[in-house]
């Protein structure tokens, strides 16, 4: 049975070469109409998780949810996808520091009026501000990480290091932790401090 996930799968095989009638014909089966660009599954997690609690259904409302691989995959993606391409409405929500790849992307494709939003630092960065350190460290010990963040916070390397900084690098120390907290971080925000740009993006959608 075909869903947004089927569509996924044919948008990033396109984009590694393969064949685009998969993805075209899925995109007509699933009347997709805007496609999310992210850099990785973890920004796929916390925009996933803060439609659900919401009440949003993204993929019922024709909305992909698309991890690239990457920031500097965005121009490929946005050609075939974008006015070019399958002449789907773009967005995306991406780093400070990825910027100008978005940006040079999106005009590339002809869709840079359709806009993304932009992480101070990145969305892992936004959620800690709005939540408060102690928050996110009561959030740790709930998940069971309390003991690994202890020793990674022993390492000398975290010396100097506001606490908030030394969250964020400890969120991408182990495969799959980004993810988790990703989903774990947006759910705990209480419905008024949801960062601007993660608002912002979802509701543009």
């Amino acid at each position: 049975m075909a869903d947004m996930g089927s569509f996924r799968e044919a948008v990033t095989a396109w984009a590694a070469g393969g064949p685009g009638d998969p993805a075209r014909d899925l995109a007509e089966r699933l009347s997709v109409r805007v496609v999310v660009l992210l850099e990785g599954p973890s920004d796929v997690a916390a925009v996933g998780a803060l439609a659900a609690s919401r009440g949003r259904d993204l993929a019922a409302e024709g909305v992909c949810v698309l991890s690239m691989g990457g920031a500097m995959s965005v121009g490929r993606f946005a050609g075939l996808l974008g006015p070019p391409g399958l002449g789907l409405r773009l967005t995306g929500l991406c780093d400070e520091a990825e910027r100008g790849y978005y940006a040079r992307g999106l005009e590339r494709a002809g869709a840079a009026r359709q806009g993304f939003f932009v992480c101070a630092a990145d969305l892992e960065d936004e959620l800690i501000r709005a939540l408060g350190v102690t928050r996110v460290e009561e959030l740790v010990e709930v998940e069971g990480d309390l003991r690994a963040l202890q020793t990674f916070l022993r390492q000398p390397a975290q010396r100097g290091r506001t606490s908030q900084q030394q969250l964020r690098r400890f969120l991408g120390t182990k495969k799959g932790r980004k993810i988790h907290y990703g989903r774990v971080l947006v759910e705990a925000l209480d419905p008024g401090r949801v960062p601007a740009p993660l608002d912002g993006l979802l509701a543009g959608l």
